[in-house]
């Protein structure tokens, strides 16, 4: 770093007194902010922050923070820019945290699905100050996160104009989905990277998109997502089924879900209603939740298509 010497006695004291005055004026004011377990984070200074997770990433640049955004995590895919401008410290679930600390962040804010907890705790145990917020599963957490990420970044009015236009949004595609002449029953299944296929009960975001979109979840006698047999996927019957972008590049694409044991057997598949959709947009519920709920609805529904 070079070397920056200043010969005090030549500065004016009115001038470093308009400087000092004027650094004090940029500072910002500390702030509090609930985090996931319950805690209050005390925020002092959101000048260079980390984002660790695609939806707080994306809601930062709703707010119009990019500019105070140092690096992303793998994740952080939206808006493109995001991972193509800014540097890349890997995926939030699984960091290390010497690609944080590199980045000399005065700000962390991630979600809950951070870790693993040992780093996470090497991250506090830095000094660095670390907000990690409950992820959101349906819209009252996105309207939350927003909120508690517009604080933390000092864009409180900001924040506020992403709920109305979440909520007006969410609203135009309700009220598209109510103009649906069929209630499709809907089996969510996807494929995570390295695990077994999943389909969705109750309590998932998926469950929830699915309803907003005006679709019935065909597995409401569980919650959360859960393997299914062959037998049991046949015998749900379901009239659509939606899967991710994401999963469909681990199943090896649309012919490998059909391939799937009991996937085949199924309406949906019988009559070509397999309908799929990227994951960030369908299963993040951030600012751009509303538009995902309309794109659903017209997939699921084929007579609202335009």
């Amino acid at each position: 770093m070079r070397r920056v010497t200043t010969r005090w006695a030549a500065v004016p004291l009115a001038l470093l007194l308009v400087t000092s005055a004027a650094s004090m004026s940029a500072a910002q004011e500390a702030v509090t902010v609930r985090d996931a377990d319950g805690s209050d984070v005390a925020i002092t200074d959101a000048s260079r922050v980390v984002t660790l997770g695609g939806v707080v990433t994306e809601i930062a640049y709703a707010l119009g923070a990019q500019d105070k955004i140092i690096a992303v995590d793998e994740s952080s895919y939206y808006p493109p820019e995001a991972l193509a401008d800014k540097p890349t410290i890997g995926y939030h679930r699984f960091l290390a945290a010497e690609p944080v600390l590199a980045a000399d962040p005065t700000l962390i804010i991630g979600d809950d699905t951070t870790g693993p907890p040992e780093v996470v705790s090497q991250l506090r145990d830095s000094g660095i100050t670390t907000l990690l917020l409950p992820e959101p599963g349906d819209l009252d957490g996105t309207k939350a996160m927003v909120r508690s990420v517009g604080l933390a970044l000092g864009l409180e009015d900001a924040a506020e104009d992403v709920v109305d236009t979440l909520d007006e949004e969410v609203s135009a595609a309700q009220d598209l989905a109510s103009n649906a002449t069929s209630t499709p029953r809907v089996l969510f299944y996807f494929r995570p990277p390295g695990a077994p296929s999943l389909v969705s009960g109750t309590d998932t975001g998926a469950s929830e998109m699915i309803t907003l979109a005006g679709g019935e979840n065909v597995f409401e006698f569980f919650e959360g997502y859960v393997p299914m047999t062959p037998e049991a996927l046949a015998e749900a019957g379901p009239d659509v089924i939606l899967t991710t972008d994401a999963s469909l590049r681990e199943l090896g694409g649309m012919e490998g879900l059909r391939a799937e044991p009991g996937v085949a057997q199924t309406p949906a598949a019988a009559n070509g209603r397999i309908v799929s959709m990227e994951d960030l947009y369908l299963l993040g519920f951030g600012p751009r939740t509303g538009q995902a709920v309309a794109d659903l609805a017209r997939l699921i529904h084929p007579e609202l298509a335009e």
